[in-house]
């Protein structure tokens, strides 16, 4: 794919010139490392919503859902009922998809079991950070070994909407990996960050 050459002249990766929106998410956020439980389950829950959607329908309504889902606190969300999931279901300014709002309450209990396990949801994903070379040229994988690897894991912990193209985004977007694009002027900056970032253990 041939980069995006942005407004100020640099060259992004090809998807962040689909909209000013993601321009801004792909400089400010994707493949940065993400060290914090909230952002770590807000995304998991993000691209569950995703599935079968555009990441621009997500990322515009992703201020709403963070009002109707308590920030994604999820020890917040784990104390959801029917009756949140009516509301939710009620809302226009998210997805109302049943399944995958059932799915996101689920997810913040099972996400406050692992925790209580594991001393943080975000040592136990990081554990999951691929081997250097594992993805090989960016942005030409949809899986890779870590996403099966991670989907199977969350999947046996009673974890719904983590199939392993949805690990694999989550991994991406994360920074568990540096998937931006040659030539990218993002992915030394991420690189940086990475080489900064000390994962919770």
């Amino acid at each position: 794919m041939e980069p995006f050459v942005a407004p100020d002249g640099d060259p992004r990766c090809a998807w962040a010139g689909g909209a000013p929106e993601l321009l801004a998410y792909h400089d400010a956020e994707w493949g940065f490392p993400v060290g914090d439980d909230v952002r770590l389950f807000e995304k998991v829950c993000l691209e569950g919503f995703q599935s079968g959607l555009s990441w621009r329908t997500i990322l515009n309504k992703r201020d709403n859902f963070r009002k109707a889902f308590a920030d994604f606190d999820f020890h917040r969300v784990a104390e959801f009922d029917e009756g949140d999931v009516e509301r939710l279901l009620g809302d226009p300014g998210i997805v109302r998809h049943r399944g995958k709002i059932e799915a996101a309450i689920n997810n913040a209990r099972r996400a406050v079991e692992l925790a209580a396990d594991e001393g943080s949801l975000a040592a136990y994903i990081w554990r999951f950070e691929p081997p250097p070379g594992e993805v090989g040229v960016p942005q030409t994988k949809t899986t890779s070994a870590t996403s099966h690897a991670l989907s199977k894991d969350l999947k046996k912990r009673g974890w719904r909407f983590v199939g392993p193209t949805t690990a694999f985004a989550f991994i991406q977007s994360m920074g568990l990996i540096n998937d931006h694009q040659y030539g990218c002027v993002t992915r030394e900056k991420v690189e940086r960050a990475r080489r900064d970032f000390t994962p919770p253990r």
